[in-house]
């Protein structure tokens, strides 16, 4: 398959929109690529849009704990089912992902049982210790293997079984696909789908790559056939929404997911994907509709709700937008679930932006410098601008010179 021409650079705004659809389906390490890849493109135009940089740096770090906090969870199912080393990359990939001292502490206690386990193993199997052993182990051990384990740590059981299936050629590329190096991963994910039988799971991984190099016709091509081969692939719907998204293939996008075999159409994967479709195309009015459908059609569903909110502030309708995050916040504090950091923000932000400079947005402000700290700086100047707007100057030049220094949280 053959290199097509790179198309135009999208904007920053247009790889976050793809961080935030990644974000959605759980996809936590494509949304930080994506994020990623969204700063990297605003500094590169000399962009001063503060509001913008402090926003795709907060996303990255939201996608850096959620994806801790999975690999912490499915560490903790590897470590029950007796693997022990994998489980153990898991616990290490998580700490250095997480800046959440909570999430630390969990990661290290597991790691410190996880190595007893180790040892334990290594006691009762003395065997293990034979040259040959620790040669095949030596080998299995390098760095990309272990990341490699990690990564299926996090895929359905069918999945990871098939993906340890398809050899070191697979192997490698989809590492370098995972760590962003696109190039690599098409030319290996390329020559593992030739090494294996037809019908595969590679032509997902290998459109994945295509996707993110922008190579849009060939991501379609694979997808398509790829959908004919397992219609019942709900990651592969994803995948080729992302793909005629990219395209502008709006109609298509719409044709695709109401063409779904049987139950699958009224998933809610698919219905989300029906709604981002909506979306994408701007045609908010009749997202708004979807969604408002769906909430009334069906039991509650938060991510449903954000979609919606995001959809009226799209459409200028602020405060209902602030009625909903405000509901999504009163749903997490009944249940005692705790209640989205992103999710506090966008219901403080647009409080200030409708003249709402309280008390309670105040405090919701420093509650955020605490729970989220990469975006302290942004924190820090909001509640400087609430003190401004109420006239407390004292306090207004005190957190502007919390927010110049970057310093840790405010102390009296």
């Amino acid at each position: 398959m053959g290199f097509l021409k790179i198309f135009s650079g999208k904007t920053p705004e247009e790889y976050e929109k793809r961080g935030d659809s990644f974000f959605e389906i759980m996809e936590y390490g494509a949304a930080k690529l994506e994020y990623e890849t969204a700063l990297d493109k605003m500094k590169k135009r000399c962009s001063e849009d503060t509001n913008l940089e402090n926003r795709l740096r907060e996303k990255m770090v939201r996608s850096s704990e959620a994806l801790a906090l999975q690999h912490k969870q499915n560490g903790e199912l590897l470590r029950e089912s007796g693997d022990h080393e994998g489980a153990s990359e898991l616990f290490h990939l998580a700490l250095e992902l997480t800046e959440d001292p909570e999430l630390v502490a969990g990661l290290e206690q597991l790691l410190g049982k996880t190595q007893n386990d180790i040892a334990g193993d290594n006691m009762e199997a003395p065997w293990f210790h034979t040259p040959e052993n620790k040669t095949k182990d030596r080998e299995w051990h390098t760095q990309e293997g272990e990341y490699f384990t990690a990564l299926c740590g996090a895929l359905p059981d069918e999945v990871k079984d098939a993906y340890r299936s398809y050899g070191n050629t697979f192997i490698t590329g989809y590492v370098a696909l995972n760590q962003g190096d696109y190039e690599l991963a098409a030319t290996k994910l390329s020559q593992a789908l030739e090494e294996n039988q037809p019908g595969s799971l590679i032509p997902l991984e290998l459109a994945t790559t295509c996707l993110n190099m922008r190579r849009h016709e060939d991501a379609f091509l694979l997808l398509e056939q790829f959908i004919k081969n397992h219609p019942d692939s709900i990651h592969g719907y994803q995948v080729l929404c992302e793909t005629l998204w990219a395209m502008e293939r709006f109609d298509e996008a719409d044709d695709l997911l109401f063409s779904c075999p049987g139950k699958l159409a009224k998933s809610a994967p698919i219905l989300h994907l029906r709604g981002e479709s909506l979306y994408r195309s701007g045609r908010y009015k009749d997202a708004e509709a979807f969604y408002l459908d769906l909430l009334q059609s069906q039991s509650w569903d938060e991510h449903t709700a954000l979609s919606l909110a995001a959809t009226y502030e799209a459409l200028g309708k602020n405060d209902e937008a602030l009625e909903l995050y405000s509901e999504i916040m009163g749903k997490c504090s009944s249940c005692g679930v705790r209640i989205d950091p992103f999710v506090k923000q966008k219901y403080a932000d647009i409080s200030t932006e409708l003249g709402d400079h309280s008390t309670k947005i105040l405090e919701i402000y420093l509650s955020l410098i605490e729970e989220d700290p990469a975006g302290r700086k942004n924190y820090f100047e909001k509640v400087e601008q609430i003190y401004t707007a109420t006239g407390n100057e004292r306090e207004a030049r005190r957190y502007r010179s919390f927010a110049d220094n970057m310093g840790g949280p405010p102390t009296d």
